[in-house]
């Protein structure tokens, strides 16, 4: 067991290395407040809790920060986790030291719906903090980086999500702060318990051919060294394997085997000066073979994290390509560490970060306004971690949008009122369609006009870029708000119908505040306008308060009212039969028109009633359909009359169901085979992708009845990655 002298002495030794005029007593005493504090709690690992505060402290102190932010890792978990408040630490530390811990502590006292919402939340309050003072969430992501590195002590169940949750959040997020050094350990063990087995193959890999990579990078680096000292260039070059993930996610998105991946390797020249860097890239360029389109000057261009450096790919003798990354010192600190090391050089190590520099962190914070949390937790996915297009203004200013943007991004990019007035867009002084796509080293000039209608609903399907879709949608909250709710109303209704869900249900006096609730609405219009400026999906309304109508349906229904009432086929007490039509009787109804309703598609054994249309005779619908709700209403109860199935054999039944899967390759065939072999005669196999990896298949079947489709119902089940099945209602 791991213990508290161990780690206490790893910390400071990482502050005397990186910190040395550190504050000692005050971190003396933070430990001791932070171990009294949290005296009786204890890791999953069985080893005392203050463990976990001073690791945190230590990749603090690897950062380069300052005692302030050494004091607010020590005592980031004291809020959330004891009793301790805000004012005791403001009162024994400081007032910045307790905003510190303040803004990494989560919203754990607050209840959720969903756990987007709960994501949305503690984000939105990390954002918030981290526009006062960056040192947030560099305190943030140490302690993320040290959970993920005790992940092994966790359930299974808590592994997946919180590596899921590392990999779409808090690696990005180290990424567009340029902790280069940081993310790569992030992602390289949220990848071991996403993909155990990709994982240990690339490692076997690796391990493999240690020696001979070794080898090969030796040679490397020894012609590099030999050149450059030769014409007097001071420097330190070494080769390295790219990271794991790196190479993971590119054999995915190349859909390469790890044999056919050559460009594994990377080597770094260190030199003194940007003159120098130049230089060097001339004495590669002479020793190796150019690789034509992979040469990237970040330095002349930097990335929006401040990221510098040259990068070149290059083939040796070997016919083996690498990449070659030529920095100075102060580049290759901000590389690795990103706005600590900045914060380090810039200010002397005195913590007072240049925040008004990270104007996408104030982009952010806006992004979130009018935002359905699901939306808004996917987008950051998106603004943080996307590769990034730069363009320039028509005066040479250089704008940094996500991969894929359009003239609609750049407008918006620059100002609000440019894109609300936006008429058209010239890309290199040619006029271009505004979905046209931008890229790298583009002169951008948008048109506008007076006369502008402000922006189209369809520009939000057009842009890429979180800024812009929220500016629109802001547009369309403040301007359009009737159009919005005519717009709204329409699809939500729409969807409800889609789904055999009776609009009746919004006005019942006492499901209706209730759903509104549900829902974060004070009114049905604000839902609609929300519905109809993009702020929320009626796909998503629908769906939070779908459960909630179909039981407050089934548990409103009225003895007083028709009460449908199965007959099995030997009950002596049946009702005298009459003439059957297709295998259903209606009683006191002799030799009518039967149909079956296709929402609900019943078959013998369901519990069934009719209802009396006009000039189509009966429709058969299943007991539990949301279409039988109108039985209970006094004006359409004479039309809903008794029904049951016939004594006799009858011909088989079109029935429909839905299977909800987890997405994958084969699974298609695997559904149609199984259907095959249960012997059913299939009318319909349709399926649709769902967002998370989930997949919809839709089958419309004949069987003979109940017993038949639940065998089948049985079978579907026993597939791979199928989830759950249930009646379709179309």
């Amino acid at each position: 067991m791991e213990s508290f002298q161990e780690h206490y002495d790893s910390m400071i030794d990482a502050i005397t290395r990186y910190m040395p005029g550190a504050n000692m007593e005050l971190i003396d005493k933070a430990v001791n407040y932070a171990n009294e504090k949290h005296k009786f709690q204890k890791r999953k690992d069985g080893s005392p809790y203050i463990i976990h505060p001073l690791s945190v402290a230590e990749i603090v102190a690897e950062m380069g920060l300052d005692t302030d932010a050494i004091l607010g890792a020590l005592l980031h978990d004291c809020i959330e986790d004891t009793d301790a408040s805000h004012d005791d630490i403001a009162k024994l530390f400081s007032p910045t030291v307790a905003e510190l811990v303040e803004g990494v502590t989560k919203l754990t006292r607050v209840e959720f719906t969903t756990h987007e919402q709960e994501q949305m939340e503690n984000l939105r309050k990390m954002f918030m903090a981290m526009s006062k003072d960056i040192r947030v969430v560099l305190i943030k992501i140490a302690d993320r980086l040290h959970n993920m590195r005790t992940m092994q002590y966790q359930t299974p169940a808590k592994q997946i999500s919180k590596s899921r949750e590392t990999m779409d959040i808090y690696a990005p997020l180290a990424h567009r702060l340029g902790m280069q050094k940081l993310k790569w350990e992030l992602e390289d063990i949220a990848l071991q318990y996403l993909d155990p087995a990709g994982y240990n193959e690339l490692m076997s890999y690796l391990k493999a051919h240690e020696e001979q990579d070794k080898a090969f990078m030796n040679v490397i680096q020894g012609t590099i060294k030999d050149r450059l000292a030769s014409v007097g260039i001071h420097n330190t070059t070494y080769g390295r394997i790219k990271h794991v993930y790196s190479i993971y996610r590119k054999m995915k998105a190349q859909n390469k085997t790890l044999e056919e991946m050559y460009d594994l390797y990377a080597f770094r020249v260190i030199v003194d000066s940007i003159p120098d860097c130049y230089n060097v890239l001339g004495h590669i360029h002479d020793l190796f073979n150019l690789v034509p389109g992979r040469f990237k000057d970040y330095i002349s261009t930097p990335k929006p994290n401040m990221y510098q450096s040259l990068h070149t790919t290059v083939i040796g003798k070997q016919g083996i390509p690498f990449e070659v990354q030529i920095r100075t010192w102060e580049m290759h600190e901000t590389a690795e560490y990103g706005i600590a090391a900045h914060w380090k050089y810039k200010q002397g190590g005195q913590g007072k970060g240049e925040e008004k520099d990270f104007e996408w962190v104030r982009r952010l914070l806006e992004s979130q306004q009018d935002t359905d949390a699901e939306d808004y937790v996917n987008s950051l996915k998106i603004d943080m971690f996307d590769d990034e297009v730069f363009v320039f203004t028509p005066k040479g200013k250089i704008v940094s949008l996500p991969a894929r943007s359009t003239p609609i991004d750049f407008a918006y990019a620059i100002h609000s009122g440019v894109g609300n007035s936006m008429v058209g867009a010239k890309v290199n002084n040619r006029i271009v369609n505004i979905d046209s796509r931008l890229s790298n080293g583009d002169i951008v000039e948008i048109l506008t006009s007076k006369n502008s209608r402000g922006p189209s609903r369809d520009w939000l399907t057009i842009c890429k870029s979180n800024q812009a879709r929220t500016k629109i949608k802001q547009w369309f909250k403040k301007e359009k708000r009737e159009e919005n709710i005519l717009h709204g109303r329409s699809s939500f209704e729409a969807e409800m119908k889609r789904l055999n869900l009776p609009l009746s249900s919004l006005n019942h006096p006492d499901l209706s505040p209730q759903l509104l609730q549900k829902l974060s609405f004070g009114s049905w219009d604000d839902m609609y306008a929300a519905i109809g400026y993009g702020g929320l999906t009626a796909t998503k309304a629908v769906g939070r308060i779908r459960d909630d109508i179909t039981r407050s349906v089934k548990t409103q229904q009225d003895p007083a009212s028709v009460i449908p009432v199965k007959i099995v086929k030997d009950d002596p007490n049946a009702v005298k039969s009459r003439h059957a039509v297709n295998g259903v009787i209606v009683e006191d109804i002799d030799s009518c028109m039967i149909k079956f309703a296709k929402c609900c598609t019943p078959v013998p054994g369901d519990d069934i009633i009719g209802f009396i249309t006009k000039g189509f005779g009966v429709s058969i619908h299943r007991c539990d359909c949301p279409n039988t709700s109108g039985r209970f209403d006094p004006k359409q109860s004479g039309r809903w009359v008794r029904v049951h199935w016939a004594n006799e054999d009858s011909q088989p039944f079109e029935t429909t169901l839905e299977l909800e899967c987890h997405t994958r390759d084969g699974l298609l065939l695997d559904v149609a085979s199984t259907m095959s072999s249960s012997r059913v005669r299939v009318k319909e196999l349709s399926g649709k992708d769902l967002p998370e990896e989930r997949t919809i298949f839709t089958i419309r079947f004949e069987v003979k009845d109940t017993a038949e489709l639940d065998a089948v119902r049985k079978r579907l089940l026993n597939i791979r990655d199928v989830i759950s099945t249930r009646r379709g209602q179309n």
